[in-house]
């Protein structure tokens, strides 16, 4: 994997989170949807869109504080949008192929980010 600094490693994963959202959303735009449906596609779309814009947030120069914070709720969305990709095609919403590739790029994000947010959590409790 290539190395990036911190700024480059941001945009890198703004960037992917951002066109993550937004292939959920065309993919579920196409998708035929029974009314019953409605309501957790809905889910899907605000907990994968929730993912970047939490991010990109959380990387606007904050204080470590909020920036921990922020990147809790990314990781809190992120597996969210895994239990909704899974229980979209557990009832016949989203096919095998859809749900692999959107749940391989949100189980990569989960790596990334439980990895920053462990980091951080190690940081500050060995300040205290």
């Amino acid at each position: 994997m290539k190395k990036y600094d911190i700024n480059e490693f941001n945009q890198v994963m703004r960037t992917r989170t951002r066109n993550f959202a937004i292939r959920v959303f065309k993919v579920l735009s196409v998708v035929r949807l029974k009314e019953l449906s409605r309501i957790p596609v809905k889910q899907l779309v605000k907990s994968s869109s929730s993912v970047a814009a939490n991010y990109y947030s959380a990387t606007r120069g904050r204080p470590e504080a909020e920036y921990y914070s922020k990147i809790c709720i990314v990781v809190e969305e992120n597996d969210e949008t895994l239990f909704w990709i899974d229980f979209l095609m557990e009832v016949g919403v989203l096919n095998a192929d859809q749900a692999k590739d959107l749940r391989t790029e949100a189980e990569e994000f989960l790596i990334f980010f439980s990895s920053i947010k462990k980091k951080l959590k190690l940081k500050r409790t060995s300040f205290t």
